[in-house]
């Protein structure tokens, strides 16, 4: 069996294990349905991505590039975030992955007003990119920290 069939494999056990919080899961992309708003949703995202340690990147707020564009948008934000001993690993396997990197976590809102938080699953990158055995433990890692971000980030 091929690695990246197993990292699939692996990908579909978290997803089932995730399922009590999970909302939607395609092509890689968890999404949690948020009992917060949109704001709150990322405000507790932000503080929970540095207290795990992790250097924020970048915020984008999608809304306000439409909205300064005259188009609309409902809240649409994008917090980009990692660190380079999570990330090196699966770039030292395949330096591709970098395109994928640093990690990214997205809160909107949907039409009738619920926040969501959406994130790609490490293992469906790691096995996109052909990542080997030698990134398992930073694989399982990222994913456990990002379950648990999100977990904090949208649960009352």
């Amino acid at each position: 069996m091929k690695l990246s069939a197993l990292f699939r494999i692996a990908a579909l056990v978290a997803a089932a294990c995730l399922w009590e919080t999970q909302a939607m899961a395609a092509d890689g992309l968890i999404t949690i349905k948020s009992g917060f708003g949109p704001e709150e949703t990322m405000k507790r995202l932000e503080a929970e991505v540095k207290a795990k340690g992790l250097t924020v990147f970048a915020r984008v707020d999608h809304a306000a590039g439409a909205a300064a564009v005259g188009m609309p948008l409902r809240p649409t934000d994008l917090l980009i975030f990692g660190n380079a001993k999570g990330g090196t690993p699966l770039m030292q396997q395949a330096q591709t992955v970098g395109i994928d990197l640093p990690l990214k976590a997205l809160v909107w809102q949907d039409e009738q007003g619920a926040t969501w938080l959406s994130y790609n699953d490490p293992a469906y990158l790691a096995g996109r990119h052909g990542v080997g055995e030698p990134a398992k433990a930073a694989v399982t890692a990222m994913t456990g920290a990002l379950h648990a971000i999100a977990t904090k980030a949208t649960a009352p």
